[in-house]
Order: structure tokens, then sequence, then C-alpha cells
């Protein structure tokens, strides 16, 4: 008698080499409409950038074309046809009123550089405390310093006027620059990259060795934040560069202005000496100089040092 029959169990056929179980050996699927629509997908960011692109660079172009022209071709010829009057129109811009304009920018340099560097520090010293600390009023202080970033310079342009008077600091380089000290946005900056860049384990590590807060600051929070901190700079650096209404309200010798007054005062004298307009556009040009320059300094740097970021621990 024989015994019952094994059961039959299926034989599935081994995978091919190079294939992953599961999945079908067939030829892969195409599909023929699906290749053009992503590709005309794809374009349209690429368009929208090349036309974001056109709208900021054509102002400029059209600056660096007009500073070529004399005054009498500036209304008379074609808008982005080149002239032969760069050189004359350097030489007559510096020797406008024996070279205001270079006081001017002297002006903004040292606004722009000394508030920017000021700020810098402020900046990194209140988001380092903020991040770091835990204090009574953290987080009720830290609202307080953003509610400055929603409120629009020309609000505050006039309480800052009627405080520098109260002071007697009306019309001094003081008067521009202490509203500038502190930045809001510079503060909301450096926490988020404190909180982000710094382990509290190496700030308590340097307790534990007995060095003090400042030094912490200095030897360990610093480098960290040096990213931050160049970006911090560079945004302020700009905001104090283009500034204009403060320094319009605050200031009422011409030889105090910085660039952006000083080429306004220009523009409104241009309205009755049309002459003085091809000078209002040699020094946009030049303004804009120094602005790039100083965006290809940091950018290294700035680089290097997100780069260097990148691969700690």
């Amino acid at each position: 008698m024989s015994g019952p029959a094994a059961p039959t169990q299926s034989r599935k056929e081994a995978p091919a080499a190079g294939t992953t179980p599961g999945t079908s050996q067939g030829p892969p699927a195409t599909s023929g409409s699906g290749t053009p629509g992503t590709r005309r997908t794809a374009l349209l960011p690429t368009a929208a950038l090349v036309l974001g692109a056109l709208y900021c660079l054509l102002p400029v172009a059209w600056v660096l074309v007009a500073a070529t022209k004399s005054g009498s071709d500036l209304f008379s010829t074609f808008t982005f046809l080149p002239g032969d009057g760069l050189a004359d129109n350097l030489g007559e811009l510096g020797a406008y009123r024996d070279g205001i304009y270079w006081r001017w920018m002297a002006n903004s340099v040292f606004y722009a550089g000394l508030g920017a560097l000021l700020s810098t520090v402020v900046s990194a010293l209140a988001g380092y405390a903020l991040a770091v600390h835990r204090f009574r009023g953290r987080e009720l202080f830290f609202n307080v310093i953003l509610t400055g970033v929603l409120m629009p310079p020309v609000i505050l342009a006039i309480p800052q006027y009627l405080l520098m008077a109260e002071a007697d600091l009306t019309d001094t380089y003081l008067s521009v620059l202490m509203p500038l000290i502190l930045s809001p946005y510079g503060v909301y900056l450096g926490r988020i990259y404190a909180e982000a860049a710094i382990p509290m384990e190496l700030v308590e590590a340097g307790r534990m060795d007995g060095a003090g807060e400042l030094r912490i600051f200095l030897r360990i929070a610093v480098p960290m934040m040096s990213p931050g901190l160049v970006t911090i700079f560079l945004f302020q650096f700009v905001a104090i560069w283009n500034n204009f209404l403060l320094p319009y309200i605050m200031l009422g010798d011409d030889e105090k202005f910085p660039m952006t007054v000083g080429l306004f005062t220009l523009l409104m004298q241009g309205a009755s000496q049309p002459a003085l307009y091809t000078l209002v556009i040699t020094g946009a040009l030049l303004a804009v100089l120094p602005l790039i320059a100083l965006f290809l300094v940091i950018q290294r740097f700035w680089s290097l040092d997100l780069l260097s970021g990148a691969v700690k621990s």
C-alpha cells in the first residue's frame, strides 16, 4: 500500500543576475507623453529666474550705459547706445565743489563699515546670550526685539530724531551711527545661528575648565558663528550703505552727508541744471562698485566657513 502523495510545491525561477527579486524582468516601460511634459515643467522655473535676473540687471545696465554719455547725448540718443564721455563725466564729478562726492563716498564707507561692525558685535553677543543662557523673561525680551523687524524705518525715524535732538546730537556722525547699532534682524540671525552651531557640551566643558563667559564666547562661540556673523555684517553693510531716510532727517551739513543723500541733492539741483544729471548717474555707477567688491571679497570667506562648518560633527 502506497503512502500519501507528497504535496506538490510550486517552484519559482531564481531572478536573473543583476536584478532585484520581486521586480519585473521585462524592459522598462516608457511613456511617450511624460518626458516632454516634464521638460516643459522644468522650463518654467528657469524662465522665471531669467525674467527676474533681467528685471534686476536692466537698471544696472542702463546706468552703466548712461554714465558713458555726455549731457547732450543723454536725452537725444538711443537708451542703450554707449557714448564716449565716461572719462569727462568722472572728471567733472571729481571736480564738482572741490571733490565733495569723494567726501560723501568716504562718509558712506565710515557709516556702513563702522555701523555694520558694531551691529555685528551687538548681534553676536545678544544672539549668543539668548541661545546659551537661560534667564527669566528671555523669550519676552527676544519677542520685543523681533517687533523691530516689523517696524518700517519711516515710523522709527521721527522718534529717533526727537531723541537725538533731546541729547543735542543731531547733525553729528553719532546721530546716524547710534540708531543703526542695534539690528533686530541681526539679533534674530545671531540667536538662530548660535543655537544651531554651538554645542552646549563645548560650553559646559569650557566652564568646567574654569574659562569665563567672555573667553568662551571669544574662543568657542565666535569661530563657530563666523559664517552667520559674516552674513549679518554683509546685510548690515548693504542696508546702511543704501540708507537714505535716517541721514536725510538727522544731518543738515552736506559735508557729513553719505553718498545717497548727496546724490539726492544733486538730483534736485538737476531740475534747474540738467548738466548735473550726468554727474548723478556717474556717481550712482561708482556707488555700486564698493558693494560688488565687498561681496566678492566676503563671499570667499563665507563659502570657506560654510564648507568647514558643514563637516563638523
